[in-house]
C-alpha cells in the first residue's frame, strides 16, 4: 500500500505521509489531533489513512512521539 499499482497514488500512504511531514516542518511538534486537524485543512484525509502514515513515519524513523506530541526526526 505505500507504492500501490491499482489504485491512484493519492490514496497511497507515501503519498498522504508527505502532507505529514510537510505541515510537522512547518509546525515542528503538533498533538496527534492537532495534527490531524490540520491535515484536514489541506486534505481530505480519513482517520485510519492518517494513522498508518503516522505508523509508517514511525517506522521508517521519520517521526517520534516525545511527551505526548509528535515531531520529526533530527
Amino acid at each position: 500500500m505505500l507504492l500501490p499499482d491499482n489504485i491512484h497514488p493519492e490514496n497511497s500512504i507515501y503519498y498522504n505521509g508527505a502532507f505529514l511531514i510537510q505541515i510537522l516542518q512547518n509546525k515542528n511538534k503538533l498533538d496527534l489531533i492537532d495534527l490531524y486537524q490540520e491535515v484536514k485543512k489541506i486534505r481530505n484525509m480519513s482517520f485510519p489513512v492518517f494513522i498508518l502514515c503516522i505508523d509508517w513515519l514511525y517506522l521508517a524513523n521519520i517521526a517520534e512521539l516525545i511527551n505526548g506530541r509528535i515531531k520529526l526526526c533530527s
